[in-house]
């Protein structure tokens, strides 16, 4: 199982040498792949509830970095790490511009870029952008029609609900053919089949393994529905650990847990066979210095194993 850390484009890390600093620590360390994440907005008073326990969006997402920008400057400070939006919003812009920025960094990352598409939680981001709220999958359907065509395609010219693209010439090719690896975060059926149709795989939350495993059967049962091969498919697990100073029980367990128990949690999903899982220790009270070391102690338990 690859092993992946998040860089620190929220909260008070997100500077220049925050960002330095962790890209070059974790590729010495030999993790395989870097992330970042997607925020436009941070209201005081989010017009729908965070998808957490207690549902308060983290103040960290105040200070946030643009999540392209970010992967671009981490390319080129890092040489071996593959580079992952968990998740980029794919809706928040007109798909060809989207297919434009996407060939660029996986071309000037030298092909290592995995896109991690997802639709967002809240409304209010969708009109900070002028997109509507309701049609969310139609948009995600029609974005990845665009994104095929303008990555295989010479002469590309779309025609269709939402979008027009005049026909042109796409002279600039993504170094990953046919193009960098999709994946999707997605957890109602309707989602879940449309990774096994179309996507490249599956950008799932932390949960229980069992839960887990059984949402991913769905999606292998679409993609053969589908004819495609499912073993192509891969899954990247998003772990964002609350860490405490004691074992919780099972129960609380990957909602909140000590360093050893996400330890352990990340050795049984190698063993479930989830292909990567990233961590990402920006949520909890610490420090860089401290996430750092977290970042160490995590990356050496999980290998140990």
């Amino acid at each position: 199982m690859r092993l992946g850390l998040a860089l620190p484009t929220f909260g008070p890390d997100a500077t220049p040498d925050g960002m330095l600093r962790v890209c070059r620590t974790a590729e010495e360390m030999g993790y395989d792949s870097l992330w970042t994440g997607d925020r436009v907005l941070a209201p005081r008073v989010p017009g729908a509830p965070y998808p957490s326990r207690d549902g308060v969006m983290p103040r960290v997402y105040e200070n946030h970095m643009d999540p392209l920008v970010a992967l671009t400057f981490a390319a080129s400070h890092t040489t071996r790490v593959r580079l992952g939006t968990s998740t980029l919003n794919g809706l928040w812009q007109p798909p060809v511009m989207l297919a434009r920025s996407l060939t660029t960094l996986d071309v000037l990352s030298q092909g290592r870029l995995t896109v991690g598409l997802g639709l967002g939680w809240m409304p209010d981001e969708y009109t900070a952008v002028s997109v509507p709220w309701q049609g969310r999958g139609a948009r995600l359907d029609e974005t990845l029609d665009v994104l095929k065509g303008y990555w295989t395609e010479d002469v590309f010219a779309h025609e269709g609900p939402l979008f027009t693209v005049p026909e042109t010439v796409v002279g600039l090719k993504p170094r990953q053919r046919p193009g960098p690896p999709v994946l999707l975060a997605a957890f109602t059926p309707r989602g879940l089949r449309r990774i096994g149709r179309r996507l490249d795989g599956w950008l799932p939350g932390a949960m229980p393994l069992a839960h887990l495993m059984g949402m991913w059967d769905t999606v292998l049962e679409e993609a053969v529905r589908a004819e495609r091969d499912p073993s192509t498919l891969h899954i990247a697990l998003r772990v964002n650990p609350e860490l405490t100073e004691t074992r919780t029980g099972p129960e609380q367990m990957p909602r909140a847990g000590t360093l050893e128990q996400y330890v352990d949690y990340a050795r049984a999903a190698a063993e479930a066979g989830v292909h990567e899982l990233f961590v990402d220790f920006g949520q909890t009270d610490t420090t860089l210095a401290e996430r750092v070391d977290l970042a160490g102690r995590f990356l050496e338990g999980v290998r140990a194993g």
